[in-house]
This record gives structure tokens, C-alpha cells and sequence, in this order.
């Protein structure tokens, strides 16, 4: 595109009105002198504004100042924007400038020139202050003092039970342990001669030892001394007298067991009482006569042993 002269028209007001025939006579003469001013206008030596494109560089030959060259008479410089036109001198030679569209391509005359492209404005960075921790890391402290125990929580429900663990190897042979103690302890005893009650208690002493195992049972005192505690048993038979009572009691240490009791009856005849105690170490297990508030007796003759007192160890006392 190449800039062309056009010759500038005047703005004139041009007034049409419409009147009627009367006074229409009297507008032709003014019409006439109006056509003739324009007639001279357009003949007139009046330069065209040149046309700049966005390639051009530089003033235009008109623009350009020189020793003879004046500005052009009755120029419309209110035609460019007043901010671009510097006053009382020519305007800046890159108004009036267009850009052309991406698919255009650019004269021949201009196509090794390079020209400004729009670019977005750079995005905005923040400074971020970095700070090296090992620098601002100081020296380790001393212990502190261990603080209070915390309240102990509830106690959480049972658990489910785990699997059975796998079958553990065999273990070796344990030391030989010490030998089995047997322990025993028994005694069986008997009397041949009668007795008969009188104003205090008796002893039941026994003059034939059948069974006195380690001498546990006393045939002086008449008495079984426990050297071996557990659960023993004990026996007692005795023969009742004709017409007399018999009352005896079976006794451990002072207290009264049982009791072996006959009436009295023509007959005289055989009464046992058995029972089983736990005796400690030198307890005491003996047979007593009662005293004689009433007429009280057992018998027995020389040639038969019709009293006996038996007793024997059932089960030692750390097996129990």
C-alpha cells in the first residue's frame, strides 16, 4: 500500500431547505456563489495528507523542514490526537500506525524488517526466605527431670484366644532326684487283767506289746507319742463286766474323742468303737477309765488278752 494525495475538502455547511416557490428565486443566486467558492477550493493548492503504513520510517517529504520549505497554509492538525502532536512542531512519525492482521503478510519492500511483537507481561515472583536449620540448631541440653507417673487406664477387654503354638522339642534328662521315703509308723497292744473304776480317772495301761512299730506306742505311760504326723486310725475292744457299766473315752492330748459306753446287763459282752484322727508332731492318743461315781469295770483274766488298742498310719501329712 503506497500513500496517495487526496485533496482535503473543507467541512462547509450545506443548507437545504425546502421553501416554496416565492422564495426559491431568491436562493438560486446564493447557490451560485457557493458552487463557485467550492469549485475554487478543489482547484486550489491545497497537498493531500499522505497515508502512512506501519512500515514506514521516518517524516514524509512534506513533514521534513528545510530552508524553503514552509507548512503547508490552513493544515488540520485537530484531525490527530492533541497528546501525539507535539505543539507548534510536526507530528510523530509513528501515529497513525496499524498492524497487520497474522495472515497478512507484509510488503515486499519491508519483509526483512523485524518489528515488535506484543508479549505478556512476566509473571510475579515472590522472594521466599530460606533458612539453613543446622546453623540455627544449638547444642544439646541436659536431661531433664522425669516427670509424675500418669493415671493407669482401664483395663482393655480379653482377647480372643491365639492359636496353639507349634510343638516344642524334647528336653533332656532331669538330675536324679533324691530316694522315696517311706514312712510308717503302727502299733497293736493288749491287757489280761481286769480294772476297776475308783475316785479319779485312769489310765488304761496295757501289758502285752503285740505290734510296736519304732517303739512309738509307751507301754509305761500307756500312751502313743506321734513322731510321724498325718491321718492315722484307731481301735479300741474291751469286755464288759456282769452287772456293772463300762465307760471309757478314747482321748488326743486332754480332749475327750469318743466314747466306748456298755450298760449294765447279766451278760457280760464284746464293745468296740473305732474313729480317725490327724496327728501332729508329739501329739498324744490314750485310752481313759472314767471315775467311780457309779460302779464302772472292764474285764479281763489271765490266761486271755480281752482289752486291745490298735492304731496305724494312713497317709503322711506332705501327701495330703
Amino acid at each position: 500500500m503506497f500513500a496517495s494525495r487526496q485533496p482535503l475538502i473543507p467541512d462547509v455547511d450545506f443548507e437545504c431547505c425546502c421553501v416554496d416557490r416565492q422564495t426559491e428565486r431568491q436562493a438560486v443566486p446564493k447557490m451560485k456563489v457557493m458552487c463557485v467558492w467550492a469549485v475554487l477550493l478543489l482547484l486550489g493548492p491545497w497537498p493531500a495528507p499522505a497515508y502512512r503504513t506501519p512500515f514506514d520510517q521516518g517524516p514524509l517529504e512534506s513533514e521534513q523542514k528545510g530552508p524553503g520549505r514552509t507548512e503547508p497554509r490552513g493544515r488540520p492538525t485537530d484531525r490527530y490526537p492533541r497528546d501525539e502532536a507535539p505543539a507548534g512542531g510536526p507530528r510523530s512519525s509513528r501515529e497513525c500506525r496499524r498492524c497487520c492482521d497474522p495472515q497478512e503478510d507484509p510488503p515486499s519492500g519491508y519483509a526483512g524488517q523485524s518489528y515488535p511483537q506484543f508479549q505478556p507481561p512476566p509473571p510475579e515472583y515472590k522472594v521466599v526466605p530460606q533458612i539453613n536449620i543446622t546453623i540455627l540448631k544449638g547444642e544439646k541440653g541436659d536431661h531433664g527431670e522425669r516427670g509424675h507417673f500418669g493415671k493407669s487406664g482401664k483395663g482393655g477387654l480379653t482377647g480372643p484366644q491365639g492359636p496353639a503354638g507349634y510343638k516344642g522339642s524334647k528336653g533332656g534328662v532331669g538330675l536324679p532326684g533324691e530316694a522315696c521315703k517311706s514312712h510308717y509308723a503302727a502299733f497293736s497292744v493288749g491287757r489280761k487283767k481286769g480294772l476297776h473304776s475308783g475316785d479319779y480317772y485312769q489310765t488304761l495301761v496295757f501289758d502285752t506289746e503285740l505290734v510296736n512299730l519304732y517303739g512309738h506306742f509307751n507301754m509305761f505311760t500307756g500312751k502313743f507319742y506321734c513322731y510321724v504326723p498325718g491321718v492315722y486310725y484307731f481301735s479300741l475292744n474291751v469286755h464288759t463286766w456282769n452287772q456293772k457299766e463300762t465307760y471309757v473315752h478314747v482321748m488326743h492330748n486332754e480332749r475327750e474323742a469318743v466314747v466306748l459306753y456298755a450298760q449294765p446287763s447279766d451278760r457280760s459282752v464284746m464293745q468296740s468303737q473305732s474313729l480317725m484322727l490327724a496327728l501332729e508332731t508329739h501329739d498324744q492318743v490314750w485310752v481313759r477309765l472314767f471315775k467311780g461315781e457309779r460302779e464302772n469295770a472292764v474285764f479281763s483274766d489271765d490266761f486271755d488278752t480281752y482289752i486291745t488298742f490298735n492304731g496305724h498310719l494312713i497317709k503322711h501329712k506332705n501327701d495330703l
